[in-house]
């Protein structure tokens, strides 16, 4: 029997560009948590006694800045050898050959397959084959595990691959493969990596993604970590465990806020959730992006005083642990419970300005916005890069539900005009 682990993704000392923006963000904590990530992979190798490591892709996140990330990398590495632990890795597209500048040399426990053609590395006890191959370049259209050789006989055969197998179309389309040309292969496990969602796509044989070992933003929620793989002594994996290794724990705690219409209970809300997500988070760090949901009668409240809903949500997360929750944002995703077709009937020049609001689209700034600009510091307009210019329908929607719930509320509460 042998045990061995299954990670990808880590994509170590990644950026996270855009942190600072967030007031009382923990942007050390979180800038380091891939770093703290791999050495909790590295301590559970060493703890499980586990035969090999296996990373499928995205070790990297880029090119360094410097030389460090590559050191810490080797250090952590060293600690493996030193377990008599060897390591077997491919580049994927954040990792490839031509992404990356510098390098430096590895400790010999680490195997890092070939970017020209698939390889095969063995072990003689327990006796397995790793088989693998590294992108060449940053975006890799082929099937890169058509040309994967046969299993070797008498041996463990784990194929290592970063790639979009089918079914993930919301991933980048980089070395497709099927489940039917894996199968084909007659391997006993298939490690894949780039999806960072982890999944277990067949069991005859086992075809999993590992994940990423850290969440980097609100997108990616939920425990992240690795698969530690027990392998009996007929070559059958009797053992698939999900090991967290995140330090910052993402959430996205969506809230029914529907009827509510006391600001009391809707804070009170908030708050259980927050208290519920920071239980399951095991004393990491919980950066929590709250989503107020559902027809409510505080909507038009809400958005016309976002700023302020947001600090008392984060005194309710200061309430509850001042270090260990962090808000990223409040989102709202709440609907009005005014018609505006029986607003439109109150006069014309009401009529006139909902049907002005419903071409409303916030796509170009207003020139006196643009001449602002020019006189603001650019650490400001950074900050405010959001609300001056947002690139994606989810910033868009939010302006035009803002400007829509203050006029709504402006309409409603004034007399009809004659």
């Amino acid at each position: 029997m042998f045990k061995f682990l299954h990670a990808a993704d880590v994509h170590l000392d990644s950026p996270l560009r855009g942190l600072e923006r967030y007031e009382g963000a923990p942007v050390d904590e979180i800038r380091n948590a891939t770093r703290r990530a791999l050495e909790r992979l590295v301590d559970l190798a060493i703890e499980e006694e586990v035969a090999l490591v296996l990373v499928a892709g995205d070790l990297y996140d880029g090119d360094w800045p410097d030389y460090n990330t590559g050191l810490y990398f080797v250090s952590q590495m060293t600690r493996l050898r030193k377990a008599g632990i060897p390591v077997f890795l491919v580049a994927g597209n954040h990792d490839a050959a031509n992404r990356m500048t510098r390098s430096l040399p590895l400790p010999e426990n680490v195997t890092v397959f070939s970017a020209s053609s698939p390889e095969t590395s063995t072990l003689d006890e327990p006796a397995v084959a790793v088989h693998g191959q590294s992108f060449a370049t940053a975006a890799v259209y082929d099937d890169l595990a058509s040309a994967y050789p046969a299993a070797k006989a008498g041996c463990f055969n784990i194929g290592l691959l970063h790639t979009s197998a089918t079914g993930y179309a919301e991933h980048e389309r980089y070395a497709p493969c099927t489940l039917e040309t894996l199968r084909a292969k007659q391997y006993d496990y298939w490690a894949l990596g780039h999806v960072h969602n982890r999944a277990v796509l067949s069991e005859a044989p086992w075809i999993v993604y590992s994940g990423n070992v850290q969440g980097r933003h609100a997108r990616e929620t939920g425990p992240k970590g690795c698969y530690l793989v027990t392998v009996d002594d007929d070559r059958e994996v009797t053992g698939m465990e999900f090991c967290a290794l995140d330090c910052v724990r993402w959430e996205s705690l969506v809230i029914d806020v529907s009827e509510m219409e006391e600001e009391s209970g809707l804070l009170e809300a908030v708050r259980e959730e927050l208290a519920r997500a920071l239980g399951a988070a095991d004393d990491r760090l919980l950066a929590a992006r709250i989503v107020l949901d559902g027809p409510c009668p505080l909507h038009e409240r809400l958005h016309a005083d976002h700023a302020r809903f947001l600090a008392e949500c984060v005194s309710q997360a200061a309430d509850i642990d001042n270090e260990l929750i962090w808000i990223e944002s409040l989102r709202l995703k709440t609907s009005t419970l005014l018609d505006p077709k029986e607003l439109a009937e109150r006069d014309d020049l009401t009529a006139l300005v909902l049907e002005a609001l419903e071409s409303f689209e916030p796509s170009a700034l207003p020139d006196p916005v643009n001449t602002l600009k020019t006189k603001l510091p650019a650490e400001a307009v950074e900050s405010l890069s959001a609300s001056l210019e947002p690139d994606t329908e989810d910033d868009r929607n939010a302006i035009k539900n803002d400007v829509a719930a203050i006029v709504f509320q402006a309409i409603a509460t004034s007399g009809a005009t004659d």
